[in-house]
């Protein structure tokens, strides 16, 4: 017979998963729907939000690089959520349009994703791996909703064009650097262990170039309203 997990490690879609599942959900509505209805205190907020971004990631990230925690397979800050909640720091505190991109584009596809098909080998709450894993790709998704449906901000075509960009930059540096490393940032390089969407895409490097394409295809189609929306008042008469 096989052993299975400890008692105390994280179970994907056992009760913790769930309570995290309603947390991305229900999280995601309370800003936007906060953030729509209390415009006033727009650039408070949001610069405020960006704030506890930083003061969970940055503290964390320090935390890696200890000699006692350093691995380079792990510490580096290399995996695409890692630049998310950077980007999604930016985003808030600046409302630059290249940096709302990524936050997005990465919080409201890739990051649920990766919420959804949890690569986590670790034990359950509260251990500082469980709550840097959640903590981070919440707050991510959470900014991605936020300054989207709360403070306003939209896609265009131009910030598409920058975020796939910014991806396939992101693959390419990462095969080289795995290759280099001996490791597997952005699961570029291998799939991960556990069970994941991925599986569905076949082998690699087969399923890099399915992931990239069926990203770049979702994309699209969210940015694709957004930008018909903007058309159609532009085309209203005075």
């Amino acid at each position: 017979m096989g052993v299975g997990p400890p008692a105390d490690h994280f179970v994907p879609y056992g009760p913790s998963h769930w309570v995290l599942i309603v947390l991305l959900v229900g999280g995601s509505v309370v800003v936007a729907v906060f953030g729509h209805r209390h415009r006033d205190v727009e650039p408070g907020f949001r610069r405020g939000f960006a704030g506890v971004v930083l003061a969970f990631n940055v503290p964390l990230l320090v935390y890696r690089q200890l000699p006692a925690q350093w691995d380079i397979a792990e510490s580096l800050p290399l995996h695409l959520c890692d630049l998310a909640w950077m980007a999604a720091a930016v985003a808030l505190w600046t409302r630059h349009p290249l940096a709302y991109a990524l936050t997005f584009y990465w919080g409201l596809t890739l990051t649920p994703q990766a919420m959804i098909t949890p690569a986590l080998d670790a034990p359950d709450f509260p251990h500082v791996d469980f709550v840097e894993f959640w903590g981070q790709h919440l707050v991510v998704v959470w900014a991605a909703a936020y300054l989207t449906w709360g403070a306003g901000l939209r896609p265009t075509w131009r910030e598409y064009w920058f975020a796939a960009a910014v991806t396939c930059t992101w693959v390419v540096a990462m095969l080289a650097f795995n290759a280099w490393a001996g490791t597997n940032y952005g699961f570029v390089s291998g799939k991960p262990e556990n069970p994941s969407l991925l599986d569905l895409l076949g082998g690699w490097p087969w399923y890099l170039f399915a992931e990239v394409a069926l990203a770049l295809a979702a994309w699209a189609l969210l940015t694709w309203p957004w930008t018909r929306v903007r058309a159609q008042g532009m085309a209203k008469p005075c």
